[in-house]
């Protein structure tokens, strides 16, 4: 790896982290800003539909302006506008105004939304580049990012700090590390012009990635595993004190161990996907998940589904990367798989936060968690669908087909541009690569 992808990898670190720490500053004092709004469980799920509608906003307009733009100044443009709204946020909960909180939640959902998927696309574009697996390291920074976010919130909802002016110090404290990382960007990644991809590629119609069936699966598994992370994020503290009657702090002490388990999970992650496969790894996630939440829906201990949130984090942490990196390899134009399946991840935004707060508000919140489970309990079976990881250094794995620009074969040589099975690779190994080895 050269000195430039070391600086664009460490600045990717940077972009994730900085997410992570705001979204966990403001999602652990939700409880304070709830008592100074005086809201009730379900208007605190209309005031998160802000989030859900910026997010969409995001999502839905990122793709077109990366291929537009590159992935550069998206990402840019995102992160200023996550951390504008911390103190947006913040403001509204000093003059208890929900529509000023509802507009920060926006503001905040427009920027990850929009930014994410470009950051993602970036993080892809390095993978590929370094032939090792790289986006769940990229998005354990992001659950870093949320483990040091909340212990800070704890300490500050424990001596009553106001909640302004902390999220007013993390507004102050992301914008230097946005200054700093964003000059190791390139500019031009993800771009097209005329139906032509950055290197020379021909980059098929957005209709046609539609109608990519294992696309849609894969797109399947991120929405049901970023339900499971979604919920968690915008839920847990007042699952615990109102689902489990533990007070606000100890509430806030859950979402960090759940925000400690998905950053475990995600930097270790890499490891089991290099040596068992996406698939078989996404399927145990699943698993994992399914427990934790049974627990604590089912168990009446706060201490059991305290302990139980480690498995739901495990289980919720690998989802949403390995899912982006098998759509970015999956085909032609990666940037348009990338931003297709990150769409469908950000419905369970949407429908999210309000949906499982109408549901709290009439059947409690612990109630309201089994959606989620019903969901992550699909994702076992569409698991599948993710397909092995197929690694420069690693080799392929077997069964998944050769490796682009790799030795399909030990003492093969290098793939060559036309039809190969006349070599002495057995043709079997082409037949289950997906993609024509002359679409390359």
């Amino acid at each position: 790896m050269d000195l430039a992808t070391r600086r664009r990898r460490a600045a990717l670190f940077l972009f994730f982290l900085i997410p992570g720490l705001s979204i966990s500053s403001w999602v652990t004092r939700t409880p304070d800003i709830r008592d100074q709004l005086g809201a009730s469980t379900a208007q605190m799920g209309l005031v998160l539909f802000g989030l859900s509608v910026g997010s969409m906003l995001g999502i839905l307009t990122s793709g077109a302006l990366v291929a537009r733009f590159g992935t550069r100044p998206v990402m840019g443009v995102g992160t200023v506008l996550i951390i504008v709204s911390m103190a947006v946020i913040g403001c509204g909960a000093l003059f208890s105004s929900a529509p000023t909180v509802t507009a920060g939640l926006f503001l905040f959902g427009a920027g990850m939304g929009g930014g994410e998927v470009a950051v993602n696309i970036d993080g892809a574009e390095v993978e590929r580049i370094t032939g090792r697996t790289v986006l769940p390291t990229l998005h354990g920074f992001f659950s870093l990012g949320t483990v040091v976010g909340a212990a800070l919130g704890i300490l500050c909802t424990a001596v009553e700090f106001p909640v302004q002016w902390h999220l007013t110090a993390m507004a102050v404290v992301t914008a230097g590390m946005f200054a700093y990382a964003f000059r190791a960007i390139p500019a031009g990644v993800g771009r097209t012009k005329g139906g032509r991809q950055a290197d020379g590629g021909s980059a098929p119609a957005r209709s046609e990635v539609w109608k990519d069936r294992r696309l849609l699966l894969i797109g399947g598994v991120i929405l049901a595993m970023a339900l499971a992370e979604g919920a968690a994020n915008d839920w847990l503290p007042l699952l615990m004190v109102d689902g489990h009657g533990v007070d606000p702090a100890l509430g806030s002490a859950v979402y960090a161990g759940f925000a400690a388990a998905m950053t475990v999970g995600r930097f270790c992650g890499g490891f089991f996907i290099d040596r068992f496969g996406r698939a078989p790894v996404v399927r145990a996630s699943a698993l994992s998940a399914a427990l934790g939440l049974a627990l604590v829906i089912f168990a009446d201990s706060p201490v059991l589904a305290g302990a139980a949130v480690l498995f739901w984090g495990l289980g919720a942490s690998l989802g949403f990367p390995v899912a982006l990196s098998a759509a970015g390899d999956s085909g032609p134009d990666p940037a348009a798989r990338v931003s297709l399946v990150a769409m469908i991840g950000y419905i369970a935004f949407l429908v999210g936060p309000p949906g499982l707060g109408f549901l709290g508000d009439h059947y409690g919140l612990r109630s309201a968690m089994i959606l989620v489970l019903v969901f992550v309990a699909v994702a076992v079976f569409l698991a599948p669908a993710i397909g092995p990881r197929r690694t420069a250094d690693a080799g392929p794995v077997p069964g998944a087909g050769p490796v682009p620009d790799a030795d399909p074969v030990p003492g093969a040589g290098p793939v060559p541009d036309a039809d190969p099975v006349s070599g002495s690779a057995p043709a079997t190994a082409y037949e289950l690569d997906e993609q024509p080895l002359t679409d390359r």
